[in-house]
This record gives C-alpha cells, structure tokens and sequence, in this order.
C-alpha cells in the first residue's frame, strides 16, 4: 500500500483540495475515511467501492452522495489529523475504514486502538452516525500480534456504540480473482464484492 508514492501524494492533495463540495438539493452525506482500500488506488474512480455505494444510493432513492476521503498509505494516526476536513462535509453517516496500514507496518495496536477511538468520537460528537470497518493483517505476523489486531475494530465499536463491519475484505482477501497483481488492492470485481458486502451494514445507519 506503500507503492505509487507519487500518486498517493497527487491523491491525497486533490482530496484535501476538493473535499469539501457543495450540497446538491437536499442530498445528505456519507463519508468513506480510509486509505488506498478505499480510494481505489489502481481501479477506476466510479469503480471504486464508495462511488458503487453512491450508485446504489440512488438507484435505491437514498438521498445521499458518498465522499471518497480515501488517501493511499494513511494509518490511523494520519485519519486523525484529517478529520476536521472531513467534518467540514457535515456528513450524516462516516465509514471508518482504517488499520491495514498500521498492521503492515506493525505498528501498536494499543496507540491505533486510541487514534480509531478519537476518530469515531469526534465523528459522533459532530452528528455522524459511525460504521467502523474492521481490517485483518496475515498470520505471518504471529499469533499474538494478528489477535491483537483483528480485536481492536470490534472493541472500537463497542467502547464508542459504533455499528462494525468485522472486514472489510471479507471474501476479497487473498481472493486472486478479486485483487490486483499486487495480491493486496483489490481490482474492480474486489471493490464490487466490498460494496455488496459493506451495503447491509450501510443502510441500517441511513433514512429516507
């Protein structure tokens, strides 16, 4: 999730630039916070899982626009420092949908635990209503640490009354038929099956 730095960059300085858009009549907002799993790094932009979220939206008359505020290689700690841009959206329902890079990189789980906390309370204290996803790193980190890890999203739901998707990849991970050559992004058929997954877990937070 490291790679295409350049790119990463060029995203994430267009995101904060356009972040915030305009109200469209009385359409509501969804914010999708997260890093490249979520902004689609190597798919297209309408392929990736929060603009197939939108389409559903309107194809199911929810008057919603779904905010893409995915940013390749963001930890935690960076989903942090964003998340006044992503309150500016006034966003009545925010997916959470950050941790693989902090697993990858190994970091604590104790301090990603603290940072996905923060995240979640502010999001609440605004108004949002929260789906926060979990995320799984390979077991070739220990036992020990991947128990940690995969704990961590159901005890941040729980300690901040936040609705949990268990994972994000659910039946996409280590799927090659759903991921790029990269074997960790998933390609567009990957971000079709997270959108069909992460739909049920979505709408029990939306009205009509």
């Amino acid at each position: 999730m490291r790679g295409l730095r350049r790119g990463g960059i060029v995203l994430a300085l267009g995101l904060l630039a356009g972040l915030v858009a305009p109200a469209y009549g009385n359409q509501r907002v969804v914010v999708a916070l997260g890093d490249s799993l979520t902004a689609g790094l190597g798919v297209a932009p309408d392929e990736a899982w929060p603009a197939l979220i939108e389409a559903r939206l309107r194809r199911e008359g929810y008057p919603y626009r779904v905010v893409n505020a995915g940013v390749s290689g963001d930890t935690t700690a960076g989903g942090l420092r964003r998340v006044d841009w992503v309150l500016k959206n006034r966003p009545e329902v925010a997916v959470v949908a950050l941790g693989a890079n902090d697993g990858l990189r190994g970091l604590g789980t104790e301090t990603m635990e603290s940072n996905l906390v923060a995240i979640v309370e502010r999001l609440r204290g605004a108004g949002a209503r929260v789906l926060v996803a979990g995320m799984q790193v390979p077991p070739n980190y220990g036992a020990a640490y991947t128990r940690a890890f995969s704990g961590v999203f159901p005890d941040v739901a729980r300690r901040t009354g936040s609705a949990l998707m268990p994972f994000l990849l659910d039946g996409v991970a280590a799927d090659p038929r759903l991921n790029l050559p990269d074997g960790i992004h998933p390609n567009a058929a990957g971000h079709r099956a997270i959108a069909e997954h992460l739909w049920p877990h979505l709408v029990a937070l939306l009205t009509r």
